[in-house]
Protein backbone atom coordinates (compact mmCIF):
# COMPACT_ATOMS: atom_id res chain seq x y z
CA UNK A 1 0.00 0.00 0.00
CA UNK A 2 1.11 3.53 -0.76
CA UNK A 3 1.24 6.09 2.01
CA UNK A 4 -0.19 9.55 1.33
CA UNK A 5 0.86 12.43 3.56
CA UNK A 6 -1.23 15.59 3.64
CA UNK A 7 -0.14 19.06 4.75
CA UNK A 8 -1.81 20.33 7.91
CA UNK A 9 -4.37 22.47 6.06
CA UNK A 10 -5.65 19.50 4.05
CA UNK A 11 -5.39 17.20 7.07
CA UNK A 12 -7.82 19.45 8.95
CA UNK A 13 -10.25 19.15 6.04
CA UNK A 14 -9.80 15.36 6.16
CA UNK A 15 -11.07 15.18 9.73
CA UNK A 16 -7.66 15.66 11.28
CA UNK A 17 -6.06 12.74 9.45
CA UNK A 18 -2.77 13.56 7.76
CA UNK A 19 -1.71 10.04 6.77
CA UNK A 20 -3.57 7.57 4.60
CA UNK A 21 -2.63 4.10 3.37
CA UNK A 22 -4.20 3.43 -0.01
CA UNK A 23 -3.96 0.58 -2.48
CA UNK A 24 -4.33 1.97 -6.01
CA UNK A 25 -2.73 1.27 -9.40
CA UNK A 26 -1.90 4.92 -10.26
CA UNK A 27 -1.12 8.16 -8.47
CA UNK A 28 -4.35 9.75 -9.74
CA UNK A 29 -6.48 6.87 -8.46
CA UNK A 30 -4.78 7.01 -5.06
CA UNK A 31 -5.53 10.72 -4.78
CA UNK A 32 -9.12 10.09 -5.83
CA UNK A 33 -9.53 7.85 -2.75
CA UNK A 34 -8.82 10.71 -0.35
CA UNK A 35 -11.67 12.44 1.51
CA UNK A 36 -10.30 15.79 0.25
CA UNK A 37 -10.38 14.82 -3.45
CA UNK A 38 -12.74 17.70 -4.27
CA UNK A 39 -10.12 20.13 -2.99
CA UNK A 40 -7.41 18.49 -5.10
CA UNK A 41 -9.24 18.16 -8.42
CA UNK A 42 -11.30 20.69 -10.37
CA UNK A 43 -14.71 20.03 -11.94
CA UNK A 44 -13.01 18.61 -15.07
CA UNK A 45 -11.05 16.09 -13.03
CA UNK A 46 -7.72 17.88 -13.41
CA UNK A 47 -5.38 18.46 -10.50
CA UNK A 48 -5.71 22.04 -9.28
CA UNK A 49 -2.73 24.24 -10.27
CA UNK A 50 -1.60 24.99 -6.71
CA UNK A 51 -1.38 21.35 -5.65
CA UNK A 52 2.03 19.74 -6.05
CA UNK A 53 2.41 15.97 -5.79
CA UNK A 54 5.66 14.22 -4.89
CA UNK A 55 6.19 10.48 -5.11
CA UNK A 56 9.20 9.23 -3.17
CA UNK A 57 10.49 12.84 -2.98
CA UNK A 58 10.30 13.38 -6.76
CA UNK A 59 7.68 15.70 -8.26
CA UNK A 60 5.06 13.63 -10.06
CA UNK A 61 4.41 15.03 -13.52
CA UNK A 62 2.35 12.06 -14.70
CA UNK A 63 -0.55 11.15 -12.42
CA UNK A 64 -1.26 8.12 -14.61
CA UNK A 65 2.11 6.61 -13.73
CA UNK A 66 1.95 3.21 -12.03
CA UNK A 67 2.16 3.43 -8.28
CA UNK A 68 4.61 1.22 -6.45
CA UNK A 69 3.02 -0.53 -3.46
CA UNK A 70 5.44 1.01 -0.94
CA UNK A 71 5.44 4.50 -2.45
CA UNK A 72 5.19 7.61 -0.33
CA UNK A 73 3.04 10.37 -1.81
CA UNK A 74 3.36 13.81 -0.31
CA UNK A 75 1.01 16.64 -1.21
CA UNK A 76 2.20 20.22 -1.01
CA UNK A 77 -0.30 23.01 -1.43
CA UNK A 78 1.34 26.13 -2.82
CA UNK A 79 0.38 29.48 -1.36
CA UNK A 80 -0.70 32.29 -3.66
CA UNK A 81 -1.82 35.78 -3.02
CA UNK A 82 -0.64 39.29 -3.04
Amino acid sequence: MAVILLPSLLAREAGGEGRFEIDAPTVREALRELPVRDLLFDECGELRPLVNVYVNSVQADDLEAPLEPAAEIRLVAAVAGG
